[in-house]
């Protein structure tokens, strides 16, 4: 009980501190199909002259950036690739990068994919800033607090809204402990919105980054303590767009319309859970990333309906105001919400995704509940706070659903 009220006593608090935290939206510079070539003109405009592009390995070899790079080297914009990234990213990551945009004299950092290599350049944003400190040192709230250099994100998936977070998930590559730097100092001044980069995203992948958005605006609205009007508004109107977009974006890859719905939606959703923040399905999704290499988007796909059900009639009427943006009906508030939840687990369904990870082992059980209540405790305002026992009820849960 002790530790309940003093969650809520920190959440208080924090309701009143957000008040003078400074949050904005990115500057969406330039949106819509083909604008990522106009990205450089725009950067030299700025006085940057040489950048360093944070990247995965991945997307390089599918050549995703080669239409940036060839519009870089017609303006005539330096630049310096950086690929060297894992799915999750670790603090050597970062440390390399760190060392690349130094050694090439970069100023200013283009963060080009999801949200492994926006995470790892918001890292490296971070060190520049804070020359003196580790990964682990900058991980938790408020610890770099520090202007960055000049930084432009573009997603090329539709999930993470890394574009639009205060955060950096970085794992510890000596303990496979994945923990976040939140601040706002290292929240992407200006963003690209470009549909046409997200084309080459397979099935699997539009599934599961988009139910990562997903996740981010139910967490965040179910959340409601942090919010104002805008953090809601926007929550709701990533969540319609999801119901409506996600789908048809999974059947058809080249569906432009609909990758560009999602690219907002994950936009708004991220800008939700910046100030809401997210919840028991991100801190119990991060450890079994650590600990198993699960991606983010999986589990946060498998994870989010079970954590719903979980809270219950906590989360009834919230859940009912989602469901009725996505046009649920229902006799009361209680019916509603478990039909939103239907919808969360027959879209698993639908786009072949698991019910649940039966590679979670009991006897790390203790070792993924401090980790997942170091993060998300006195933090995050969940509607139940949970216990040791709440903890180890969902990953039964998650080890045995079919």
């Amino acid at each position: 009980m002790a530790s309940k009220v003093y969650c809520r006593v920190f959440q208080a608090v924090m309701k009143l501190g957000n008040c003078f935290m400074g949050y904005r939206t990115p500057e969406l510079v330039t949106a819509g199909p083909g604008s990522i070539k106009e990205l450089p003109a725009i950067i030299r405009r700025k006085g940057v002259d040489n950048v360093l592009l944070v990247t995965d390995g991945g997307l390089v070899n599918l050549g995703v950036p080669d239409g940036l790079i060839k519009a870089m080297e017609t303006e005539g914009l330096r630049y310096t690739v950086f690929s060297d990234i894992q799915p999750n990213p670790t603090d050597l990551n970062v440390e390399a990068g760190l060392r690349s945009y130094k050694e090439n004299n970069c100023q200013g950092i283009i963060a080009f994919g999801g949200g492994s290599p926006m995470d790892c350049a918001k890292g490296i944003a971070a060190r520049l800033a804070r020359p003196n400190k580790t990964v682990p040192q900058l991980q938790g709230i408020l610890k770099v607090h520090k202007k960055i250099v000049p930084f432009w994100a573009v997603p090329t998936t539709a999930g993470t809204g890394s574009e639009t977070t205060v955060a950096a998930v970085i794992t510890e590559a000596s303990t496979h402990h994945k923990a976040s730097i939140n601040d706002p100092s290292i929240l992407p001044k200006y963003a690209v919105l470009d549909p046409e980069l997200t084309k080459g995203l397979p099935p699997f992948i539009t599934a599961t980054t988009g139910m990562d958005a997903l996740c981010h605006a139910v967490e965040a609205y179910t959340n409601h303590t942090y919010n104002t009007k805008v953090e809601d508004t926007m929550a709701k109107d990533a969540v319609k767009l999801i119901h409506d977009w996600l789908y048809k974006a999974y059947l058809d890859g080249n569906d432009l319309e609909a990758r560009e719905k999602m690219q907002y939606a994950a936009f708004y959703a991220g800008r939700a859970f910046t100030r809401g923040c997210v919840g028991y399905v991100h801190a119990v999704g991060h450890t079994l990333g650590g600990l198993y290499g699960v991606a983010h988007g999986l589990a946060m796909s498998v994870i989010l309906p079970h954590v719903m059900k979980q809270f219950g009639p906590a989360v009834y009427d919230r859940l009912s105001d989602l469901a009725d943006v996505c046009g649920m009906e229902g006799k009361d508030n209680k019916e509603k919400a478990e039909k939103f939840i239907e919808w969360l687990d027959d879209m698993k369904k639908k786009t072949g995704l698991p019910a649940g990870f039966d590679i979670i082992k009991q006897e790390d059980y203790d070792q993924i509940y401090r980790w997942a209540d170091a993060e998300s405790n006195p933090l995050y305002p969940v509607p139940v706070i949970w216990q040791r026992e709440d903890f180890y009820k969902l990953l039964d849960t998650l080890r045995t659903a079919q």
